[in-house]
């Protein structure tokens, strides 16, 4: 994934939507013509099917062919009925979802578990994510966590907890098991926990609870990825579940949430084992993150999505 392959969309409502977006530009020497605009006003959480039609086209009038990736820099809005705006922009939007959110998805990804690395070309999917911009300077702090990590393959360790949470733990069969990984670059640490506490070497973070406890004292290294399998943690302005926000607030460099409940099919949360694969491959966080949800529909990509450590 190149430069010139991401589209950047900004929303000119927004100054610091805008102001993130001219500086993602600059920072990952994305060309000029690969900016968007659009106009979202009142930033609401979640915008109606016919909403999201009118924006899409907005920015399908300005989508290049070589575009592959799509930035969008807001928090808001994240959802499209019960879709997330993610799976919206790069699947088109799944009204028979939301007819019942917690039925096995009908729309699965063509992209998970696969090889391909221009997704459009290949499939016609735009892989998209948001870089949330709650101001300039925490949007500013995430990027450049991104583009820190880049190249870097440090020391750390991946956790994979299972909690007492049993609903909350369906993807628990998938996480790998204790070992070291990637020339001992990795350490992976498979855990019957419901939290871990002063560890200061986080790659992944991956588990099932409502609200993960105790991340104030973590530290995440740069293009550290983390999650939660929970209901709605991709509400991200909610206050019913802990939000995925939370993650990035606390170090990490992307996360995913669902919006709307989707039950704790496997399928509609990141898979532990190809997550890791493809992140250890070089893949970067995008693509790594899209690659490892088999139904995306309900589900929200967030965070700096080039981030790369293990780019080669």
């Amino acid at each position: 994934m190149q430069p010139a392959n991401v589209a950047v969309v900004v929303n000119e409502d927004n100054p610091d939507s805008v102001k993130a977006g001219e500086y993602y530009l600059k920072v990952r020497n994305i060309p000029d013509i690969n900016l968007i605009k659009v106009n979202i006003p009142a930033s609401p959480k979640k915008i109606s099917a016919q909403a999201f039609s009118q924006l899409k086209q907005e920015m399908d009038a300005q989508l290049l062919p070589q575009h592959q990736v799509v930035v969008l820099m807001w928090t808001a809005p994240y959802a499209v009925e019960c879709n997330s705006i993610t799976a919206a922009i790069t699947m088109g939007y799944d009204p028979e979802q939301c007819a019942r959110t917690c039925a096995p998805s009908k729309h699965a990804s063509r992209y998970f578990n696969s090889e391909s690395r221009l997704p459009f070309t290949d499939m016609g999917y735009r892989l998209s994510m948001l870089l949330p911009v709650q101001s300039f300077e925490l949007a500013k702090e995430l990027i450049d966590r991104g583009v820190a990590s880049d190249y870097s393959a440090p020391a750390a360790t991946a956790y994979y907890l299972t909690t007492k949470d049993v609903n909350r733990s369906s993807r628990s069969p998938f996480f790998p098991p204790s070992g070291k990984v990637a020339q001992r670059y990795l350490e992976i640490k498979n855990l019957k926990a419901n939290s871990i506490r002063d560890v200061q070497d986080i790659m992944i973070y991956q588990t099932g609870l409502v609200s993960v406890p105790d991340l104030d004292t973590l530290k995440f290294l740069p293009g550290a990825l983390a999650d939660h399998l929970t209901s709605t943690g991709g509400d991200l302005l909610g206050t019913q579940q802990m939000s995925s926000l939370r993650w990035l607030s606390a170090g990490a460099t992307a996360s995913y949430g669902t919006v709307s409940e989707p039950c704790n099919y496997w399928q509609k949360f990141p898979n532990s084992a190809v997550l890791l694969k493809y992140y250890l491959m070089g893949a970067s966080a995008i693509e790594a993150y899209w690659k490892s949800v088999a139904w995306p529909v309900q589900g929200v990509f967030i965070g700096e999505p080039l981030a790369s450590p293990y780019r080669r």
